[in-house]
């Protein structure tokens, strides 16, 4: 906000903001002067607004517009909610004449869906999509088995877009997922020469301000750091963001990766996954929602529950980015609802590059080799449940010797040695493809086991149709330490419908839609919105964007086939699915009529 405030200033134009860092007398000096009327923009927090002296001002003078910044913010279902938004409607009801104008840079359709509900907007409320295009970002995702590897990975990265230290190339934020990841990388990197420093919100107040701003004016070469830094972030020339473990979300992710190459000039988004990846983000989200205390209260409990499980499906979203095959500027464009930015290929990516070098994404197996495969795979899952994780149904799956699976037995099962042809990290690389698909689950705190879920009990007895893009037989992802490697992506994509079977070369979300999908797309946003308020319940509760656009795509005409689209099982498609099938049969009749 100062920041703002300063170039308001320097243009001419009567500004201030209000903070909690200000003392009393300022702030009051502040307060008097909008009173006054002698300011034409006034910055404020949120948490500002529950203040009696600051609404009552409010209600005095005429406020024509309220813009509303980090909009996602707004949304339950957003990366990065904030309840002190949620005070914002209450505001705009007091003032009904004033216009609205919210801005963000990362907001899905049914989160632009849930800001309408909490901001008391209607459905038909322009909405500008824009501008998420960034094909100056060379998007890049690579495996990393080892520490080792990380470090190596990091180097490359900083070796090649800001030299050697001290070059005076620009600048790089390393994204780290805990504090101690951040201070321990910091430690390193400063032991190589760059100058370093980590910011998190263990620092305190004033720690934080100084990194900022030795940050923001230059004196630092690299920030590592957690989710904490970002807010406000405008220097120019970030020439690299390295995300050490995938964050939480598509949307968090394009929203840190987005903070390079803002002069428009060549920059690097590098995220790192490794083995561990899964287990420990769906740790993180239960140890976020505490399940103590919810006896005497069950609509909190389910509230912590659909939280929780929203939360996994964002990440699963982000993990299906990071082994997608097709371009990763259009995945992530399709994701946002941006259809006509997408670039047909960036040709800067790390998936663009290795098919630009003729590496083939072609498929070999057949779907009756993939439906069996995928079952096998399953059954070690069925047989380690609520015992061990991934590793253990590898070693059962490839027949080796594994303490865990003789003290239990497991190693005279049927299962055991099923796919002894496949590689260790081939199979890993396909039971995490399993978790994004949401057969496999994880549960346990800080030492999570693998479960398998309801669906993936129907996939493994043949009772629901096996989709999934396998992984590539060299890996899903390029490797670290590795001068080149095979294009992410799969072999075979398989979807049933009518009793039919058609093959695709990547999943429904990868396919772009055409002019009627669009259309079918954006009158089921709309009865999405109707049907959440009249429900009064968030828009994902309804449906998912990814649910709808695979709906928009297949265009179901009975209320059976509304389970092949992602997200609908038997219990929202008999809730909803009248109502669903209507919107489809509406818009498919003005279609033909036109």
């Amino acid at each position: 906000m100062r920041d703002q405030v300063d170039t308001l200033e320097c243009l001419g134009i009567e500004a201030t903001f209000l903070a909690s860092t200000l003392d009393g007398a300022e702030m009051a000096r502040r307060l008097d002067a909008f009173e006054g009327g002698r300011l034409r923009m006034l910055y404020v927090a949120p948490e500002r607004l529950v203040f009696a002296r600051f609404r009552e001002i409010l209600r005095r003078i005429e406020c024509p517009l309220f813009a509303i910044d980090e909009a996602h913010c707004i949304s339950e279902w957003g990366h990065d909610f904030r309840p002190e938004y949620l005070e914002i409607g209450r505001v705009l009801a007091e003032h009904p004449e004033a216009r609205v104008l919210a801005c963000t840079a990362t907001a899905t359709p049914y989160v632009r869906d849930e800001i309408l509900v909490r901001l008391s907007l209607p459905p038909e409320t322009s909405q500008l999509v824009r501008g998420f295009a960034r094909p100056n970002l060379s998007l890049r995702v690579a495996e990393v088995e080892r520490a080792s590897d990380r470090r190596r990975a990091v180097d490359r990265v900083l070796h090649e877009t800001l030299g050697e230290p001290g070059a005076k190339r620009g600048c790089a934020i390393i994204y780290g997922p805990t504090r101690k990841s951040t201070e321990s990388e910091r430690d390193r990197l400063i032991g190589r020469g760059w100058r370093a420093e980590s910011y998190h919100a263990g620092l305190t107040s004033e720690r934080r301000e100084e990194v900022h701003t030795a940050f923001a004016e230059g004196e630092l070469e690299v920030i590592t750091a957690t989710n904490a830094f970002g807010m406000g972030i405008d220097r120019s020339d970030v020439r690299a963001v390295i995300h050490l473990a995938p964050p939480g979300s598509i949307e968090a992710y394009y929203q840190e990766v987005g903070r390079a190459g803002r002069d428009d000039d060549p920059a690097v988004g590098q995220m790192l996954v490794g083995p561990g990846d899964l287990a420990r983000r769906r740790a993180l989200i239960e140890s976020d929602s505490p399940a103590h205390g919810f006896e005497s209260n069950p609509g909190a409990e389910r509230a912590a529950s659909e939280s929780a499980r929203h939360r996994w499906s964002l990440f699963l979203e982000l993990m299906r980015f990071a082994e997608g095959g097709s371009c990763r500027h259009d995945a992530v464009l399709r994701y946002f609802g941006d259809e006509e930015e997408t670039l047909s290929g960036c040709g800067r990516c790390d998936v663009c590059e290795r098919m630009a070098s003729g590496q083939s994404l072609a498929n070999t197996e057949s779907e009756e080799e993939v439906t069996l495969l995928l079952r096998k795979a399953l059954s070690a899952i069925a047989r380690i449940h609520g015992r061990f994780g991934l590793s253990a149904a590898v070693a059962l799956l490839r027949g080796q010797a594994d303490t865990r699976l003789r003290s239990s037995g497991l190693d005279l099962t049927k299962t055991f040695g099923i796919l002894a042809n496949r590689d260790e990290i081939w199979l890993t690389k396909l039971l995490r493809r399993c978790v994004t698909a949401g057969w496999v689950d994880f549960e346990g705190g800080d030492r999570p086991v693998a479960t398998l879920t309801e669906t993936g009990v129907a996939v493994m007895r043949g009772e629901r149709a096996a989709r999934l893009l396998l992984p590539p037989e060299k890996g899903a992802l390029p490797r670290t330490g590795t001068a080149s490697s095979d294009a992410g992506g799969g072999h075979s994509f398989v979807i049933r419908r009518r009793g039919q079977a058609a093959k695709r070369e990547g999943g429904p979300e990868d396919l772009p839609m055409d002019d009627a999908a669009q259309a079918r797309f954006e009158a089921l946003r709309i009865h999405r919105l109707t049907t959440a308020e009249a429900e009064g319940v968030p828009p994902y509760v309804v449906a998912s964007d990814r649910s709808l656009r695979e709906l928009a795509r297949l265009s179901p005409e009975r209320e059976e086939d509304l389970t092949l689209a992602h997200g609908i099982g038997e219990a929202k498609a008999n809730k909803y699915g009248e109502g669903i099938l209507a919107v489809l049969r509406d818009v498919n009749a003005g279609l033909a009529n036109d």
